[in-house]
């Protein structure tokens, strides 16, 4: 029996081979997005371990936030580049979920992330939102949570108006452009909780130190921030 199943199971493969994100090769266990090789090559940055890493750095002073992480370095032509282009431009959500689970793995073995109450992904506007179908972050958010085991909030942040795209502005540029950009409908919901803010990739970090901001005057909250990737220098 056994061995009829691998037949089949090969058969199915050998007509519907399913191909890895990161290279292209059929060689791709079931259930995998990568093959072996993509795998071991993901640029994991072990940041969680690091108090005081990169990630915290870039937001010390302009924000109060417990802690920071970025799980991959992100590098134009690489494995975390393609994954996230799947993501957000081709409609891959099985990719947010793939990656948002490896990051909840990392984060659940250190303590600064062990009382997160809420995940929250940073939000879109809606039209945006409407027009891709869906909040990467959001995605990312579910396949954390299926690990985490922690509930996703969204709607309670949002995002009052559209802004230009951030990729060719400066720093400066950049936190004009979504200063004011968000607000909290239901502040109570989240006082005296934990919040884990997360989004894909972080560059300046003006976006999220704008939500981070819009939360600062609820009661008692605390907020930590997760992206799946730091763009590289």
């Amino acid at each position: 029996m056994l061995l009829l199943k691998q037949i089949f199971t090969n058969t199915l493969h050998l007509f519907y081979p399913a191909f890895c994100l990161g290279c292209g090769s059929d060689l791709v266990n079931k259930n995998q997005l990568l093959c072996l090789q993509c795998i071991i090559s993901l640029p994991h940055t072990g940041f969680e371990k690091m108090p005081e890493n990169p990630v915290e750095k870039i937001f010390r002073g302009r924000v109060n936030i417990k802690a920071a992480h970025s799980e991959f370095y992100f590098s134009k032509g690489q494995v975390i580049q393609q994954l996230i282009h799947q993501l957000k431009y081709k409609g891959n959500q099985e990719a947010g979920i793939y990656l948002g689970k490896i990051m909840a793995d990392k984060l659940l073995a250190v303590p600064y992330f062990a009382d997160i109450d809420y995940l929250v992904p940073l939000p879109m506007f809606p039209a945006k939102e409407f027009k891709r179908g869906y909040n990467q972050a959001t995605i990312i958010c579910n396949g954390m949570s299926e690990v985490m085991n922690i509930p996703v909030s969204v709607n309670n942040i949002v995002r009052r108006h559209a802004t230009e795209t951030q990729t060719r502005k400066h720093r400066t540029e950049r936190w004009e452009n979504v200063a004011d950009s968000f607000q909290v409908n239901f502040p109570a919901l989240l006082e005296g909780k934990h919040i884990l803010l997360v989004d894909d990739v972080l560059t300046t970090g003006a976006t999220l130190e704008a939500c981070c901001l819009a939360m600062a005057a609820i009661p008692g909250i605390s907020v930590s921030l997760a992206t799946l990737a730091i763009a590289s220098k």
